[in-house]
Formats: C-alpha cells, sequence, structure tokens
C-alpha cells in the first residue's frame, strides 16, 4: 500500500493527507480496499477492470469496494477519463494516517483489520523486491536492504526515534504519478518501510529459556 502511516504524530502540513476516523476506519478494514487505495495512489487513477487484474480479483468485486471507497471519501470518479461505458477512479488523498489510540479501542475489529491488512500488503511487497532481485540492474541490487535492531528505549524515545526517522525520510524526494516524469534521469521507486514493534519483556516467571541465546539485530543487506 501506498503511504499508510502510523505513528506518534500526525500529518505535517500536508493537505494530501486524511487521518481516519470512526467511519474511514471502517470502511479501510478490507484488505481489497486498502490494496485498491494504494494502487491508485502508486500508479494513478484506473478502472475497476484494470485494477481488479493487479489485484486478481473479477470487476465485480472491484467495482463494489470502489464504490464503497467512494461513499467514505477515499477514492472518487475521475470525470475527465471517464465515459458512458468505462468509468475511472482516483484517489482523493496521497496518504493515510491511523494514531489515535482512543479510535483503536472503541473500533478494536476494524484496526486490528486494518492494520493486518497494511501489514500483509508490506510483507507481499517485500516477497516481490526479493523474487525480482537477481534480475535487477546490479547498482539497485546493492541499494536493497532488510535490517533489524534491538534497542531497549523508553515510550518517549520511541516517539523521538520515529520523528526522527520522518524528518530524514522526509528530505528525499516523493514518488507521485505527477511528479515521477520530472524525477532525474535514473531515479527509480523506492519503497522505505518503517516499523517500530514494541516487545514489552515477558513476567519473571516465564518459562522462557535462561541459557545463551543468539543476539538479535543482524543487519542484512
Amino acid at each position: 500500500m501506498a503511504d499508510a502511516v502510523e505513528g506518534p504524530d500526525g500529518p505535517q502540513g500536508d493537505e494530501d493527507s486524511v487521518v481516519l476516523d470512526a467511519k474511514g476506519l471502517r470502511a479501510l478494514a478490507h484488505p481489497v480496499r486498502v490494496q485498491l487505495v494504494g494502487l491508485l495512489r502508486k500508479h494513478g487513477p484506473s478502472t475497476a477492470t484494470r485494477l481488479a487484474e493487479r489485484l486478481g480479483v473479477n470487476s465485480g468485486t472491484a467495482s463494489y469496494h470502489l464504490r464503497q471507497l467512494g461513499a467514505a471519501g477515499f477514492v472518487e470518479e475521475d470525470t475527465e477519463r471517464g465515459n458512458a461505458r468505462e468509468r475511472w477512479w482516483r484517489s482523493v488523498h496521497r496518504t493515510t494516517w491511523f494514531n489515535e489510540p482512543e479510535l483503536a479501542e472503541r473500533e478494536p475489529e476494524a484496526a486490528l483489520a486494518y492494520q493486518q491488512s497494511v501489514a500483509a500488503i508490506y510483507t507481499l511487497r517485500t516477497q516481490q523486491a526479493l523474487n525480482g532481485l537477481q534480475t535487477m540492474p546490479r547498482t539497485w541490487r546493492n541499494t536493497f536492504d532488510m535490517s533489524d535492531w534491538a534497542l531497549r528505549l523508553t515510550p518517549e524515545e520511541a516517539a523521538a526515534l520515529y520523528r526522527e526517522l520522518a524528518e530524514v525520510i522526509a528530505r528525499y524526494r516523493r514518488d507521485t504519478p505527477e511528479t515521477a516524469a520530472g524525477a532525474p534521469e535514473g531515479a527509480e521507486r523506492v519503497a522505505v518501510i518503517t516499523q517500530i514493534l514494541p516487545e514489552p519483556d515477558a513476567p519473571a516467571t516465564s518459562s522462557l529459556p535462561s541459557g545463551p541465546q543468539e543476539a538479535e539485530g543482524s543487519p542484512t543487506s
């Protein structure tokens, strides 16, 4: 999915962002809808038939979910492209923010469904990159990276880490269908996926083994 953001801060002056409310969260609590929004943001306006082909579903299913997304304000009909025989859709926003703990508590099932859909899409994108790694030009293969670091932080430190990462990413060129043509020669789409995953310690009475353990956090590239 393109630009699904969950973090301690809200949109930083981005008028193309949408902050999920209860209605929006329920509307996105379906993996097909999350993927449809992502495809429209990534590739630009499209039809239900073309989107269905990308997702491997029938066009009727794609049309139904697009109408539901339209009712919730995530997509809209592109009247400049559509005609009586072919209906085109476009994304209304570039980024989705989900950063309200109270909303997640009020809508736990919808929140979990949305978060699981986003996580599954991130996993799929990683696997697709891996599958194409051997056929990539060497210069791009050398930039591929999957790393993890085990840190011990307070909640405040974790929030600060998130903000610092967001500031670094913001310094680089965003990818949109509209700006791709003006990018420098050799520029390609690069997905940067950040995950801050709290892992609270188990209780002292845990039956976890007490012997030496293999260290976590080996960077792999």
